[in-house]
C-alpha cells in the first residue's frame, strides 16, 4: 500500500486553507465516489493493525507445548516400537483429545471477543461529490471531508477546517477525562499531541459543538495506529499456571528418567528379559505421568471461561483464568470502571450563603434539592441559577421511559439533569429565551458566555472556572466569599463551576469578557463529581479481605482521584497519591520502594503505566491492569493479565488484553477474580488426586518388583485406571462449585510451586495408605494361593476403589467428606456411578476382560475390597479432624 500524501510540515502546523491542496481534494464538495474507491485501493482500509489470526492448525498444535505431553508422546513411541500398539494408540488418543478440547475452547473465546468489536459498525458522515452521506468508518480515506457533531466518534485523524464551540474527549488517547476545546488554529511543528488544537484524532469523541475536517491519516498512519504498533512490540508475560506446569513437567521427566534407570537395573540384576524390562519401565512411566492432568486442566479452565462469561467477563486466553485468581494487585482506571462516568451535581452554593444538597446519581433526572436534610423550595435565587446553567449550555437530555440518552459535554449534561430535578423544562426555556450570541468555551479563558433575549434587554450569562468567572463581579465582598466557598468545595474533590449574569446593551459581545468586567451579578456555584458505582465499595472490600491491593491509575486530577479512593476504601489514610510529574522524578528502584504505599497514580501518561506495572511485578506481585483507551494497551500487554473494557474500550485495548469485561464494571473484575480462584483450587484438587494415584501406582509396582511378587497390574490395566476409572471422576472433580471462602484467603504466591506444602502433607497421608493397603492385599491373597490372574484383577480393582474414596477426600482440605454434600456437584456423583458401571464391565464382561487381562471374582471379595479401600477415607478424615480442632483452639 502507498503512503498517504504528507506536507513538508506536520498537519497541525499547516494552515487549514492549504490542507485541501496538499490532499488533492475539494474542501467544500469532498472527494468523488470514484476517487474515494481508488484511494481505498491505494492507501488501504481505515482499520487498526491487528496480529494475524492464528489458524485452526496453529491453535491445535499450540496445545502440545507442555513437558507432560512430550513425555507421553515419548512413552507412546517406545510402546509402539516394542509392538504394544494398543497401549501406544490409547496414549496418543488421550493427547489428541486434550488438544482438541483446548483448541475448541480458545476458538469459542475468540468468537465471543469478536462479537464485541464495534469499529466495523461505526458509521461516519462525510461529503462526497457535494452530497452528505454516511459511510462505514473502514471506508474513510485521506481527503475525505468529515462532518462531526456532539456525540460523534472520530474515526480518522483529521485537520479541522471549520469549528463551532467544538469540544472533544481525548480520554481514549491521552487519559485526560476533561474534554478539550478544538478550533482551526495552527501550532508549532514541535507541539505535543495534547496541544494540537486544530487536529482531530481517531478514537476520540466529540462532546459538544460541530466541525468540518479533512481526513489526513487513516489506519496504521493515524495516532491510534502508531500506539497499536507499540503494543504489538511488547512481549506478553507467561502466567503463573504455565510456569508451575512447566516446573512439574520438568520434575516428572527427571523422576521418569530415574525410575527408568532403576527398573532397568533391577531387571538386569534379576536377569529379566530385555523386552519385558522395557514394558515394565513403560508401565512405570505411564503410571507416573498423570494422563488426565492436561484434559483436567483444559476443562477446568474452560469451565472457568464459561462461568466468567455468565458473570460478564470474556476470556481470550484459557490460562488467564487462573492468573486472575493469583492476582495480588489490581491497577484500575477510575472513570467508568470505579465510577459511573456520568457527572453528577451534588452541591449548589447560592450567593445568599445557603448550600443545597442534591441527591440522585448519574444522568437520570430523579432526585431533589435539600437543605439541612429537608426538601428545599425552588425560589427565585435557585431558579435564576438553574435557568442560567441550562441556557448557557449545549447539552441535551432525552428521556424515554426508563431510558436516558445524553448528548453533549458530561459537565453540561449534569447541569441539565440538575435543572430537571428542580422541575425546569430546558426545551421550553431555551425556546422562550433564545440564544442570540455566544463566546464558545475556550481552554485559555476557561469560560463560556451566551446572550439571551428574555423579554426586555438582552442578558449575558457566563459560566466556567470560579477563579475566572468570579473576576467579573463588581462586588469584592461577594467575590471573596464565593471564592472561599469554591475552594472548600474543590477540597472535597468536587469540580466547581461558577455562574454570573450581566445585562448588556447589545447582543454582539464585541468587547469579549473585558466588556463584562466589574458588571456581573453572582448567581452561584455548583459542585460536580463522577459518582462511584454503588457496588464498587463492597468489591474493593472483598479484594482487601482476599489480600488484593486495589490501585487507582487515572488521568484525572490527584485530588479528585484521592477523594474517590478514600470514598471507596482504596485509600485508608496512610497511602499516598502520586501524579505523572512525581513519577518522572523517580527512578525505577525508587518507584519500586514507594509502590507499596501508593493508592492513587494520577495524570499518568502511557509510558508511566508501563513503569508502574513493571515496578509492581519486580516487587513480586501478580498484576491485573484494567484499561479502555489506546494509551492503556502497552500496559495491558505487559501486565500478568490485561483486562479491557467491553463497552468503552478501544479495539486496540481489547486486542491487547487477555480478558474483556463486557459491562466495564470493577465489581465484574472482582467476580472474575473469585472464579479464577475457584478454578485454581479445583486444579489443585485434581493435581492431588492424579499425582496421589500416580505415585501410589509407581510405588506399588516398584516395591512388588523388589519383593519378588508377580506384577500387581498389567500395563493395560494401568492405562484403564489412568484414563477411564480416574478420568470419569477427575473431569467431574474440577466442576466443583465454590466452597464460599475463596475471597477470604490470601492470593496464591506466584513463587509457590504446584506441589505446595499443604498438598504434600496431604499426599504424605494418602500415598502411603494406598500403597500399604494395596501391597497388604497383594501379599495376603498371594499367600492364600489365589490364582495370579485373580490376584492381579483384585489388586487392580482395589486401586480403583481407593481412588473413588480418595476423590471424596480431595473435595475439601478441611471439611469432612461425610458432611460435605455430594449433591453440590452432581457431575461428580454421575462420574462415580459411571465409574462403577465401567469397572463392573471390565471385570465381569468377558470381551473386555480378555483385553484387559481380568477375571471375575465373588461378591464376598467385592465387599472385602470395598472395606479395605475405605481405609484411605478414614485416615484422611482423622487428619481433617485434627486440623479443625487446631483451628478452633487457635480461634479461641
Amino acid at each position: 500500500m502507498a503512503s498517504p500524501p504528507a506536507p513538508a510540515k506536520p498537519w497541525h502546523a499547516v494552515d487549514p486553507r492549504a490542507v485541501a491542496e496538499a490532499l488533492a481534494c475539494d474542501a467544500r464538495a469532498g472527494l468523488s465516489e470514484e476517487e474515494a474507491r481508488a484511494r481505498v485501493e491505494r492507501y488501504g482500509a481505515n482499520t487498526l493493525p491487528e496480529s494475524p489470526p492464528r489458524t485452526a492448525l496453529a491453535v491445535f498444535l499450540g496445545q502440545f507445548k507442555s513437558p507432560l505431553i512430550y513425555l507421553l508422546l515419548v512413552a507412546a513411541a517406545v510402546a509402539g516400537l516394542l509392538g504394544e500398539l494398543s497401549d501406544a494408540a490409547v496414549i496418543i488418543v488421550v493427547v489428541v483429545v486434550n488438544a482438541i478440547i483446548g483448541a475448541v475452547q480458545e476458538g469459542r473465546a475468540e468468537r465471543s471477543l469478536r462479537a464485541l468489536k464495534k469499529l466495523s459498525t461505526v458509521q461516519v458522515r462525510v461529503v462526497r461529490g457535494g452530497v452528505e452521506r454516511q459511510v462505514p468508518a473502514s471506508a474513510l480515506v485521506p481527503g475525505d471531508l468529515m462532518l462531526l457533531g456532539a456525540g460523534d466518534a472520530v474515526a480518522a485523524d483529521g485537520r479541522i477546517l471549520e469549528a463551532a464551540a467544538l469540544q472533544v474527549s481525548e480520554a481514549a488517547l491521552t487519559g485526560e477525562s476533561v474534554p478539550v476545546a478544538k478550533d482551526t488554529s495552527t501550532v508549532g511543528e514541535a507541539a505535543p499531541l495534547a496541544e494540537r488544537h486544530g487536529m482531530l484524532f481517531s478514537g476520540t469523541l466529540v462532546t459538544a459543538g460541530r466541525a468540518r475536517a479533512l481526513v489526513v491519516a487513516t489506519g496504521t498512519t493515524s495516532e491510534i495506529g502508531h500506539i497499536a504498533t507499540l503494543t504489538s512490540s511488547t512481549a506478553p508475560t507467561r502466567t503463573p499456571l504455565e510456569r508451575r506446569i512447566d516446573q512439574v513437567g520438568r520434575l516428572v521427566i527427571v523422576v521418569a528418567a530415574v525410575l527408568f534407570a532403576l527398573v532397568m537395573a533391577i531387571g538386569l540384576v534379576r536377569q529379566v528379559p530385555t523386552a519385558e524390562i522395557f514394558m515394565v519401565a513403560i508401565s512405570q512411566i505411564v503410571g507416573l505421568v498423570p494422563e488426565g492432568l492436561p484434559v483436567a486442566m483444559t476443562i477446568a479452565l474452560a469451565v472457568g471461561v464459561q462461568r466468567m462469561a455468565r458473570r460478564g467477563a470474556v476470556v481470550r486466553r484459557l490460562s488467564a483464568v487462573e492468573t486472575l485468581g493469583s492476582t495480588t494487585v489490581i491497577c484500575t482506571d477510575k472513570t467508568g470502571t470505579l465510577t459511573k462516568n456520568e457527572m453528577t451535581v451534588t452541591e449548589v452554593a447560592l450567593p445568599d450563603g445557603r448550600t443545597l444538597a442534591v441527591d440522585g446519581v448519574g444522568y437520570a433526572p430523579t432526585g431533589a434539592l435539600h437543605i439541612g436534610g429537608a426538601p428545599a423550595a425552588v425560589d427565585q435565587a435557585t431558579s435564576a441559577l438553574l435557568e442560567a446553567l441550562v441556557l448557557c449550555n449545549d447539552a441535551q437530555l432525552i428521556v424515554d421511559g426508563d431510558t436516558v440518552r445524553a448528548l453533549g459535554d458530561p459537565t453540561e449534561i449534569a447541569l441539565v439533569t440538575l435543572a430537571r430535578k428542580a422541575g425546569v423544562d430546558e426545551v421550553a426555556l431555551r425556546a422562550a429565551a433564545p440564544r442570540v450570541a455566544e463566546l464558545p468555551f475556550d481552554a485559555a479563558t476557561k469560560m463560556m458566555a451566551s446572550v439571551h433575549q428574555r423579554g426586555g434587554a438582552p442578558v449575558a450569562i457566563v459560566k466556567g472556572a470560579p477563579e475566572r468567572v468570579l473576576e467579573l463581579l463588581g462586588d469584592d465582598g461577594a467575590r471573596q466569599e464565593l471564592r472561599a466557598r469554591a475552594e472548600a468545595m474543590a477540597a472535597r474533590a468536587l469540580r466547581v463551576l461558577a455562574a454570573v449574569e450581566v445585562p448588556v446593551a447589545s447582543p454582539e459581545l464585541a468587547g469579549g469578557y473585558a466588556a463584562l468586567q466589574g458588571k456581573a451579578r453572582a448567581l452561584g456555584l455548583v459542585g460536580q463529581i463522577d459518582p462511584p458505582r454503588p457496588e464498587v465499595k463492597e468489591a474493593v472490600a472483598r479484594c482487601a479481605a482476599a489480600g488484593i491491593r486495589t490501585v487507582m491509575v487515572t488521568g484525572d486530577h490527584k485530588i479528585t482521584g484521592a477523594a474517590i479512593a478514600r470514598t471507596l476504601g482504596i485509600s485508608r489514610g496512610d497511602e499516598e497519591a502520586l501524579d505523572g510529574v512525581d513519577l518522572e522524578r523517580l527512578s525505577l528502584p525508587e518507584l519500586r520502594a514507594r509502590s507499596a504505599h501508593v493508592a492513587v497514580f494520577a495524570r499518568v501518561p502511557p509510558e508511566q503505566k508501563l513503569r508502574i506495572v513493571q515496578a509492581l511485578q519486580e516487587e513480586g506481585h501478580v498484576v491485573a491492569m484494567t484499561g479502555d483507551g489506546v494509551n492503556d494497551a502497552p500496559a495491558l500487554v505487559k501486565a500478568d493479565v490485561g483486562v479491557a473494557m467491553g463497552l468503552s474500550g478501544t479495539e486496540v485495548a481489547k486486542d491487547a488484553s487477555k480478558i474483556v469485561v463486557t459491562d466495564d464494571n470493577f465489581a465484574t473484575i472482582v467476580a472474575a477474580v473469585e472464579e479464577g480462584r475457584v478454578v485454581y483450587r479445583n486444579i489443585k484438587k485434581a493435581v492431588l488426586l492424579l499425582f496421589t494415584t500416580s505415585m501410589a501406582e509407581v510405588l506399588v509396582l516398584l516395591l512388588a518388583m523388589i519383593a519378588g511378587f508377580p506384577p500387581p497390574f498389567a500395563a493395560v490395566q494401568i492405562l484403564w485406571n489412568n484414563l477411564v476409572s480416574e478420568g470419569v471422576i477427575t473431569v467431574n472433580l474440577i466442576m466443583e462449585p465454590a466452597e464460599g471462602d475463596e475471597m477470604r484467603r490470601p492470593p496464591i504466591s506466584p513463587k509457590e510451586p504446584l506441589f505446595s506444602r499443604p498438598l504434600l502433607v496431604r499426599m504424605a497421608f494418602m500415598v502411603p495408605t494406598i500403597v500399604a493397603v494395596t501391597l497388604a492385599w497383594l501379599w495376603w491373597r498371594t499367600a492364600l494361593g489365589v490364582p495370579a490372574a485373580q490376584v492381579q484383577t483384585e489388586t487392580f480393582t482395589l486401586l480403583v476403589l481407593c481412588e473413588w474414596f480418595n476423590v471424596l477426600n480431595c473435595r475439601s482440605e478441611t471439611r469432612s467428606a461425610l458432611s460435605f454434600d455430594l449433591l453440590r456437584n452432581p457431575w461428580l456423583l454421575g462420574g462415580l456411578v459411571v465409574g462403577n458401571l465401567l469397572q463392573v464391565a471390565v471385570v465381569f464382561w468377558r470381551p473386555l476382560g480378555q483385553i484387559f487381562h481380568t477375571v471375575p471374582f465373588s461378591l464376598t471379595e467385592v465387599v472385602a475390597l470395598g472395606a479395605a479401600a475405605s481405609v484411605v477415607l478414614w485416615v484422611e478424615e482423622a487428619r481433617k479432624l485434627v486440623v479443625r480442632l487446631r483451628a478452633r483452639a487457635q480461634a479461641s
